[in-house]
């Protein structure tokens, strides 16, 4: 799984209530949701998401 970066996000609480009712719709958690209205706001302006290069594993020793 990939490394996720905690931090602090201030919402309204109306805005907040809103998008967790959407999540529930969608069958997502809030935290999902926020993710997923991110990345299509991303898209949508040209700013796609560049996605991490899976790390090699290191060099056998032997």
């Amino acid at each position: 799984m990939t490394e996720r970066k905690a931090f602090l996000l201030r919402v309204d609480p109306a805005v907040l209530e809103a998008v967790q009712r959407w999540a529930n719709d969608d069958l997502r958690s809030l935290n999902a949701q926020i993710e997923f209205l991110l990345r299509r706001a991303l898209k949508e302006h040209g700013r796609p998401v560049r996605e991490a290069a899976p790390a090699s594993p290191p060099p056998r020793r032997r």
